[in-house]
């Protein structure tokens, strides 16, 4: 089963009390507020950033960072870390700049300890491997440069075809 390659398990659905008793203007300010320090600053490059960490960044506690997330992103603390790092090693590896990267490099660059979390979030998410995406994303470059090139290659054709005539 494709499913379990990486023992991968389906998330158990909770519903704790807390996160319906959280203010809707609080979980917005702290909505906006978890975005700064993950899409400004990035935060879910350290590895060793956690959602105690956030809360005392922020001011708060835990306990509402958890609710914020779940209430905002349907998951939790550590899923939505790896939905960011996951977004940003895709990015890089789609990256002609990044070819010569290894995984352990892209998986360190983007905030993962090691190779395997890494392999088990990005393929939670995509289906496949970060190699086998990297190579198709550099297939389907490969094939819209020929694509520009040859559609280049006839417009001169018919530029020149028009001057001679």
């Amino acid at each position: 089963m494709a499913g379990n390659k990486y023992n991968l398990t389906e998330k158990k659905q909770k519903n704790p009390l807390y996160r319906t008793l959280v203010n809707p203007q609080l979980v917005e300010e702290l909505y906006q507020k978890i975005m700064a320090k993950f899409v400004v600053e990035k935060k879910y490059k350290d590895p060793d950033y956690s959602a105690q960490k956030l809360a005392k960044e922020l001011e708060t506690n835990s306990r509402y960072i958890s609710a914020v997330i779940n209430l905002r992103f349907q998951d939790n603390y550590s899923q939505m870390v790896n939905e960011f790092r996951v977004k940003e090693a895709m990015y890089m590896l789609k990256d002609k700049h990044c070819e010569r990267m290894s995984m352990e490099e892209v998986a360190t660059q983007v905030g993962f300890s090691n190779r395997q979390s890494f392999y088990a979030a990005f393929y939670k998410r995509t289906n496949c491997t970060p190699r086998e995406f990297r190579m198709k994303a550099l297939a389907e470059l490969d094939a819209l440069k020929k694509e520009r090139s040859e559609k280049r290659k006839a417009k001169q054709a018919k530029a020149e075809a028009t001057e001679t005539k």
